[in-house]
């Protein structure tokens, strides 16, 4: 029987999704192959249902960039935030 290693990639939460869930880092188990970044914020909205609002009206960014395809597969060892409209002055 051969095993399928899990890894893990970093969610980096802030402002509002910070507050949503009760901490800025969250360590999440992935399968080798990934999942679509889009499974992956499903998957947050389940998990943390106070999450979901502002996941609707945020940005993602993986690994340091910006995703503008939904699509794209987080990996373990990927970092991946969420950064819901926050304003400074």
């Amino acid at each position: 029987m051969r095993l399928r290693m899990r890894g893990e990639a970093t969610v980096l939460l802030f402002a509002s999704a910070k507050f949503s869930v009760g901490t800025g880092r969250l360590r999440w188990p992935l399968a080798p192959a990934g999942v679509t970044a889009r499974a992956l914020v499903r998957a947050l909205g389940v998990s943390y249902p106070k999450l979901r609002p502002t996941l609707r009206v945020s940005r993602f960014v993986l690994n340091g960039k910006y995703l503008s395809n939904l699509a794209t597969r987080v990996r373990p060892g990927d970092e991946f935030a969420v950064h819901p409209p926050y304003g400074g002055g």
